[in-house]
Protein backbone atom coordinates (compact mmCIF):
# COMPACT_ATOMS: atom_id res chain seq x y z
CA UNK A 1 0.00 0.00 0.00
CA UNK A 2 3.30 2.25 -0.35
CA UNK A 3 2.85 4.56 -3.04
CA UNK A 4 4.42 8.10 -4.14
CA UNK A 5 1.47 10.29 -3.76
CA UNK A 6 -2.12 9.17 -2.87
CA UNK A 7 -3.95 12.12 -4.15
CA UNK A 8 -7.37 13.20 -3.46
CA UNK A 9 -10.36 10.80 -4.61
CA UNK A 10 -11.71 13.23 -6.90
CA UNK A 11 -10.41 16.02 -8.82
CA UNK A 12 -11.58 19.57 -7.79
CA UNK A 13 -14.84 19.68 -9.53
CA UNK A 14 -14.93 16.60 -11.47
CA UNK A 15 -16.50 13.27 -10.95
CA UNK A 16 -15.12 9.88 -11.56
CA UNK A 17 -17.76 6.77 -11.30
CA UNK A 18 -17.66 3.29 -11.59
CA UNK A 19 -17.92 2.56 -14.84
CA UNK A 20 -16.40 5.40 -17.04
CA UNK A 21 -14.69 3.41 -19.63
CA UNK A 22 -17.42 1.16 -20.79
CA UNK A 23 -15.22 -1.87 -21.26
CA UNK A 24 -13.15 -1.16 -18.44
CA UNK A 25 -15.37 -0.63 -15.11
CA UNK A 26 -14.39 -0.58 -11.79
CA UNK A 27 -16.86 -3.16 -10.58
CA UNK A 28 -17.01 -5.68 -13.51
CA UNK A 29 -19.14 -8.61 -14.05
CA UNK A 30 -20.69 -10.82 -10.93
CA UNK A 31 -17.90 -13.58 -10.03
CA UNK A 32 -17.90 -17.00 -11.80
CA UNK A 33 -18.08 -20.17 -10.38
CA UNK A 34 -16.76 -21.91 -13.25
CA UNK A 35 -13.90 -24.03 -13.26
CA UNK A 36 -10.15 -22.44 -12.95
CA UNK A 37 -9.63 -23.59 -16.72
CA UNK A 38 -12.25 -21.63 -17.86
CA UNK A 39 -10.65 -18.43 -16.35
CA UNK A 40 -7.26 -18.58 -18.40
CA UNK A 41 -5.81 -17.43 -21.50
CA UNK A 42 -8.71 -15.58 -22.36
CA UNK A 43 -8.63 -16.21 -26.10
CA UNK A 44 -5.02 -14.90 -25.90
CA UNK A 45 -1.71 -16.71 -26.52
CA UNK A 46 0.76 -16.35 -24.13
CA UNK A 47 4.06 -17.61 -25.01
CA UNK A 48 7.27 -17.58 -23.63
CA UNK A 49 8.62 -14.36 -25.03
CA UNK A 50 4.89 -11.93 -25.27
CA UNK A 51 5.38 -8.34 -25.66
CA UNK A 52 5.05 -6.80 -22.21
CA UNK A 53 4.02 -3.39 -21.40
CA UNK A 54 5.39 -1.74 -17.58
CA UNK A 55 3.47 0.52 -16.06
CA UNK A 56 5.59 2.74 -13.98
CA UNK A 57 3.52 6.17 -11.80
CA UNK A 58 5.71 8.60 -11.16
CA UNK A 59 5.78 12.02 -9.21
CA UNK A 60 8.78 14.22 -8.81
CA UNK A 61 11.33 11.24 -8.12
CA UNK A 62 13.41 11.65 -10.95
CA UNK A 63 16.70 10.02 -9.63
CA UNK A 64 15.05 6.95 -8.21
CA UNK A 65 12.99 6.21 -11.34
CA UNK A 66 16.03 6.21 -13.57
CA UNK A 67 17.49 3.55 -11.34
CA UNK A 68 14.09 1.37 -11.56
CA UNK A 69 14.14 2.32 -15.16
CA UNK A 70 17.54 0.61 -15.52
CA UNK A 71 16.63 -2.55 -14.02
CA UNK A 72 13.45 -2.95 -15.62
CA UNK A 73 15.96 -2.46 -19.17
CA UNK A 74 17.99 -4.71 -17.96
CA UNK A 75 15.48 -7.75 -17.90
CA UNK A 76 17.44 -11.25 -19.18
CA UNK A 77 13.58 -11.48 -20.56
CA UNK A 78 13.75 -12.64 -24.40
CA UNK A 79 10.53 -10.68 -25.74
CA UNK A 80 9.70 -7.15 -25.85
CA UNK A 81 9.70 -4.75 -22.95
CA UNK A 82 7.75 -1.46 -23.53
CA UNK A 83 7.94 0.95 -20.39
CA UNK A 84 5.30 3.47 -20.06
CA UNK A 85 6.34 6.82 -17.71
CA UNK A 86 3.03 8.27 -16.27
CA UNK A 87 3.65 11.41 -14.77
CA UNK A 88 0.93 12.33 -11.90
CA UNK A 89 0.68 16.45 -11.35
CA UNK A 90 4.26 16.54 -12.51
CA UNK A 91 6.01 17.65 -16.20
CA UNK A 92 6.30 14.99 -18.30
CA UNK A 93 10.27 14.22 -18.86
CA UNK A 94 10.84 14.14 -23.09
CA UNK A 95 14.37 12.80 -22.91
CA UNK A 96 13.48 9.55 -21.35
CA UNK A 97 11.98 8.45 -24.53
CA UNK A 98 13.74 5.72 -26.11
CA UNK A 99 13.35 4.16 -29.57
CA UNK A 100 13.78 0.43 -29.75
CA UNK A 101 12.83 -3.09 -30.91
CA UNK A 102 12.59 -4.60 -27.50
CA UNK A 103 13.04 -1.97 -25.18
CA UNK A 104 11.37 0.61 -25.96
CA UNK A 105 10.34 3.74 -23.33
CA UNK A 106 7.06 6.14 -23.88
CA UNK A 107 6.21 8.95 -21.75
CA UNK A 108 2.39 10.43 -20.82
CA UNK A 109 0.60 12.31 -18.05
CA UNK A 110 -2.08 10.96 -16.38
CA UNK A 111 -5.56 11.79 -18.06
CA UNK A 112 -7.67 10.33 -15.35
CA UNK A 113 -8.20 11.08 -11.27
CA UNK A 114 -5.09 12.51 -9.90
CA UNK A 115 -2.88 9.88 -7.95
CA UNK A 116 -1.98 6.56 -8.10
CA UNK A 117 -4.82 4.93 -9.35
CA UNK A 118 -5.67 7.37 -12.61
CA UNK A 119 -2.00 7.01 -13.25
CA UNK A 120 -1.84 3.38 -13.35
CA UNK A 121 -5.34 3.57 -14.83
CA UNK A 122 -3.95 5.79 -17.82
CA UNK A 123 -1.39 3.25 -18.67
CA UNK A 124 -3.49 0.16 -18.88
CA UNK A 125 -5.79 1.71 -20.87
CA UNK A 126 -2.62 3.00 -23.42
CA UNK A 127 -1.43 -1.10 -23.32
CA UNK A 128 -2.15 -3.28 -25.94
CA UNK A 129 0.61 -5.88 -25.20
CA UNK A 130 -0.83 -9.29 -24.33
CA UNK A 131 0.97 -9.37 -20.73
CA UNK A 132 1.00 -6.01 -18.36
CA UNK A 133 3.07 -5.74 -15.14
CA UNK A 134 3.35 -2.44 -13.03
CA UNK A 135 6.32 -1.19 -11.25
CA UNK A 136 6.59 1.07 -8.58
CA UNK A 137 9.22 4.37 -8.90
CA UNK A 138 11.45 3.25 -6.54
CA UNK A 139 12.15 -0.32 -7.03
CA UNK A 140 14.20 -2.57 -8.68
CA UNK A 141 13.49 -5.24 -10.89
CA UNK A 142 16.14 -8.00 -10.69
CA UNK A 143 17.27 -9.58 -13.95
CA UNK A 144 15.14 -12.74 -14.54
CA UNK A 145 12.24 -11.15 -12.79
CA UNK A 146 10.06 -11.10 -16.00
CA UNK A 147 11.12 -14.59 -17.62
CA UNK A 148 10.53 -16.23 -14.25
CA UNK A 149 7.09 -15.02 -13.74
CA UNK A 150 6.22 -15.74 -17.79
CA UNK A 151 7.43 -19.10 -17.23
CA UNK A 152 5.23 -19.41 -13.64
CA UNK A 153 2.39 -18.11 -15.48
CA UNK A 154 2.29 -20.58 -18.36
CA UNK A 155 3.30 -23.22 -16.35
CA UNK A 156 0.16 -22.64 -14.27
CA UNK A 157 -1.98 -21.78 -16.58
CA UNK A 158 -2.93 -18.59 -14.80
CA UNK A 159 -4.22 -14.97 -15.53
CA UNK A 160 -1.93 -13.41 -13.42
CA UNK A 161 1.41 -13.99 -11.24
CA UNK A 162 3.42 -12.43 -8.24
CA UNK A 163 6.42 -13.02 -7.04
CA UNK A 164 8.25 -12.23 -3.33
CA UNK A 165 10.26 -9.23 -2.85
CA UNK A 166 12.82 -7.96 -0.18
CA UNK A 167 12.79 -5.06 1.40
CA UNK A 168 15.56 -2.79 2.27
CA UNK A 169 14.76 -0.18 4.77
CA UNK A 170 18.14 1.46 6.41
CA UNK A 171 20.59 -1.61 7.07
CA UNK A 172 17.81 -3.90 7.33
CA UNK A 173 17.23 -6.61 4.45
CA UNK A 174 13.96 -8.88 5.16
CA UNK A 175 12.93 -11.40 2.71
CA UNK A 176 9.11 -11.50 2.02
CA UNK A 177 7.61 -14.65 0.12
CA UNK A 178 3.88 -15.04 -0.02
CA UNK A 179 3.72 -18.50 1.72
CA UNK A 180 0.83 -19.70 -0.50
CA UNK A 181 0.90 -21.58 -4.07
CA UNK A 182 -2.05 -19.24 -5.37
CA UNK A 183 -3.68 -15.79 -4.33
CA UNK A 184 -7.35 -17.04 -3.50
CA UNK A 185 -10.08 -14.38 -1.75
CA UNK A 186 -9.53 -16.24 1.09
CA UNK A 187 -6.02 -15.88 1.44
CA UNK A 188 -6.55 -11.63 0.98
CA UNK A 189 -9.28 -11.73 3.29
CA UNK A 190 -7.42 -12.10 6.32
CA UNK A 191 -4.05 -11.46 5.48
CA UNK A 192 -2.58 -8.86 2.94
CA UNK A 193 0.08 -11.19 2.00
CA UNK A 194 2.89 -8.25 1.93
CA UNK A 195 5.20 -10.51 -0.34
CA UNK A 196 2.92 -9.94 -2.99
CA UNK A 197 4.01 -6.56 -3.76
CA UNK A 198 2.44 -4.76 -6.73
CA UNK A 199 6.02 -4.05 -8.42
CA UNK A 200 5.70 -7.90 -8.50
CA UNK A 201 1.95 -7.82 -10.32
CA UNK A 202 2.09 -9.44 -13.58
CA UNK A 203 -1.58 -10.47 -15.61
CA UNK A 204 -2.48 -11.29 -18.99
CA UNK A 205 -3.92 -7.54 -20.07
CA UNK A 206 -7.65 -9.10 -21.75
CA UNK A 207 -8.39 -10.98 -18.68
CA UNK A 208 -7.31 -8.09 -16.30
CA UNK A 209 -9.78 -5.56 -18.60
CA UNK A 210 -12.82 -7.44 -19.41
CA UNK A 211 -12.82 -9.36 -15.86
CA UNK A 212 -11.17 -7.74 -13.05
CA UNK A 213 -11.53 -4.14 -14.33
CA UNK A 214 -9.33 -0.84 -13.79
CA UNK A 215 -7.28 -0.03 -11.03
CA UNK A 216 -10.35 1.53 -8.22
CA UNK A 217 -10.31 5.22 -8.34
CA UNK A 218 -13.10 6.13 -5.76
CA UNK A 219 -10.79 4.58 -3.07
CA UNK A 220 -10.28 7.22 -0.59
CA UNK A 221 -6.34 8.73 -1.52
CA UNK A 222 -6.09 5.81 -3.63
CA UNK A 223 -5.48 4.00 -0.13
CA UNK A 224 -5.10 -0.05 -0.61
CA UNK A 225 -5.25 0.29 -4.74
CA UNK A 226 -2.78 -2.58 -5.12
CA UNK A 227 -5.11 -4.93 -2.95
CA UNK A 228 -7.79 -4.20 -4.25
CA UNK A 229 -6.78 -4.81 -7.45
CA UNK A 230 -5.29 -8.37 -6.43
CA UNK A 231 -8.28 -8.62 -4.42
CA UNK A 232 -10.66 -8.99 -7.41
CA UNK A 233 -7.82 -10.59 -9.64
CA UNK A 234 -8.35 -13.48 -7.19
CA UNK A 235 -11.95 -13.22 -7.41
CA UNK A 236 -11.88 -13.88 -11.36
CA UNK A 237 -8.97 -15.69 -12.50
CA UNK A 238 -5.74 -17.75 -10.74
CA UNK A 239 -3.31 -15.66 -9.59
CA UNK A 240 0.42 -18.15 -9.42
CA UNK A 241 3.09 -17.33 -6.93
CA UNK A 242 6.42 -17.61 -7.79
CA UNK A 243 8.50 -18.26 -4.75
CA UNK A 244 11.38 -16.31 -5.25
CA UNK A 245 12.68 -12.76 -5.06
CA UNK A 246 12.40 -10.89 -7.81
CA UNK A 247 12.53 -7.30 -6.76
CA UNK A 248 14.48 -5.28 -4.03
CA UNK A 249 11.50 -2.73 -2.34
CA UNK A 250 12.64 0.15 -1.60
CA UNK A 251 11.51 1.84 2.04
CA UNK A 252 12.98 5.16 2.65
CA UNK A 253 13.80 6.68 6.19
CA UNK A 254 10.68 8.36 7.06
CA UNK A 255 8.15 6.15 6.32
CA UNK A 256 5.73 5.53 2.68
CA UNK A 257 3.57 8.73 1.78
CA UNK A 258 1.08 6.76 3.76
CA UNK A 259 2.69 5.69 6.79
CA UNK A 260 2.09 9.69 8.28
CA UNK A 261 -1.42 10.14 6.02
CA UNK A 262 -3.48 8.55 9.14
CA UNK A 263 -6.77 9.76 7.41
CA UNK A 264 -6.16 8.15 4.63
CA UNK A 265 -5.92 5.04 5.87
CA UNK A 266 -8.92 5.33 8.22
CA UNK A 267 -10.94 6.41 5.68
CA UNK A 268 -9.63 3.61 3.03
CA UNK A 269 -9.86 0.84 5.33
CA UNK A 270 -13.55 1.35 5.82
CA UNK A 271 -13.85 2.03 2.34
CA UNK A 272 -12.33 -1.35 1.48
CA UNK A 273 -14.23 -3.01 4.13
CA UNK A 274 -17.64 -2.17 2.62
CA UNK A 275 -16.45 -3.12 -0.60
CA UNK A 276 -15.55 -6.45 0.37
CA UNK A 277 -18.37 -8.26 2.70
CA UNK A 278 -15.37 -11.07 2.17
CA UNK A 279 -13.23 -9.34 4.51
CA UNK A 280 -15.63 -8.77 7.34
CA UNK A 281 -16.94 -12.61 7.07
CA UNK A 282 -13.18 -13.64 7.90
CA UNK A 283 -12.40 -13.06 11.91
CA UNK A 284 -8.83 -12.31 11.11
CA UNK A 285 -9.19 -10.17 8.51
CA UNK A 286 -11.84 -8.32 10.73
CA UNK A 287 -9.75 -8.19 13.18
CA UNK A 288 -7.01 -6.94 11.32
CA UNK A 289 -8.47 -4.14 9.23
CA UNK A 290 -10.38 -2.72 11.99
CA UNK A 291 -7.29 -2.95 14.00
CA UNK A 292 -5.63 -0.69 11.19
CA UNK A 293 -8.10 1.89 11.62
CA UNK A 294 -8.20 2.00 14.93
CA UNK A 295 -4.59 2.98 14.94
CA UNK A 296 -4.75 5.15 12.37
CA UNK A 297 -7.60 7.28 14.59
CA UNK A 298 -5.35 7.16 17.21
CA UNK A 299 -2.41 8.20 15.40
CA UNK A 300 -4.76 11.53 14.15
CA UNK A 301 -4.73 12.66 18.24
CA UNK A 302 -8.11 14.31 17.95
CA UNK A 303 -10.19 11.08 17.93
CA UNK A 304 -9.35 8.83 20.53
CA UNK A 305 -13.07 7.92 21.69
CA UNK A 306 -13.65 6.48 18.60
CA UNK A 307 -10.16 4.62 17.67
CA UNK A 308 -11.18 3.25 21.49
CA UNK A 309 -14.46 2.03 19.65
CA UNK A 310 -12.73 0.81 16.59
CA UNK A 311 -9.87 -1.00 18.81
CA UNK A 312 -12.80 -2.61 21.15
CA UNK A 313 -14.59 -4.18 17.88
CA UNK A 314 -11.35 -5.40 16.34
CA UNK A 315 -10.33 -7.37 19.82
CA UNK A 316 -14.45 -8.77 19.20
CA UNK A 317 -13.19 -10.57 16.56
CA UNK A 318 -9.71 -11.50 17.86
CA UNK A 319 -7.91 -10.99 21.12
CA UNK A 320 -4.53 -11.52 19.57
CA UNK A 321 -5.00 -8.68 17.40
CA UNK A 322 -1.70 -6.76 18.16
CA UNK A 323 -3.00 -3.45 15.99
CA UNK A 324 -5.93 -2.45 18.75
CA UNK A 325 -4.07 -3.22 21.69
CA UNK A 326 -1.42 -0.82 20.45
CA UNK A 327 -4.15 1.88 19.25
CA UNK A 328 -5.26 1.63 22.65
CA UNK A 329 -1.36 2.30 24.07
CA UNK A 330 -1.54 5.71 21.92
CA UNK A 331 -4.96 6.46 22.96
CA UNK A 332 -3.51 6.81 26.64
CA UNK A 333 -0.48 9.00 25.39
CA UNK A 334 1.67 5.73 26.27
CA UNK A 335 3.69 5.21 22.71
CA UNK A 336 4.07 6.93 19.88
CA UNK A 337 3.24 6.48 15.84
CA UNK A 338 5.99 7.09 14.65
CA UNK A 339 8.22 4.64 17.35
CA UNK A 340 6.18 1.77 16.37
CA UNK A 341 6.40 2.71 12.38
CA UNK A 342 9.92 2.62 12.63
CA UNK A 343 10.55 -0.66 14.92
CA UNK A 344 8.30 -2.44 12.30
CA UNK A 345 9.76 -1.17 9.23
CA UNK A 346 13.08 -2.42 10.24
CA UNK A 347 11.61 -5.83 10.51
CA UNK A 348 10.00 -4.95 6.76
CA UNK A 349 6.35 -4.49 7.71
CA UNK A 350 4.11 -2.07 8.42
CA UNK A 351 0.37 -1.27 10.33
Amino acid sequence: MRCYDGGRRLAAGRTVRSGTHPANPFHPKPRRSDRWVEFVMHGTSISANSTIDVIIATRDRHELLLRTIDSILGQEYSGTVRITVVYDRSPERPDLVRTSDTRPIRVMSNQRTPGLPGSRNTGLLAATAPLIAFCDDDDLWRKDKLQRQVQSLREQNATGCVSGIEVHFGDSRITRIPEVAYVTEDDLAGSRLTGAHPSTFLFQREHLLSEVGLVDEELPYGYGEDYDLLLRAAQRGRIAVLSEVTVDVLWHPGGSYFSQRWQAMADGVGYLMDKHPSIRANRRGAAWMEGQRAFALAALGNQHTAARQMAATSLSHSLLEPRAYLALAMTLNLIKPGTILRALNARGRGI
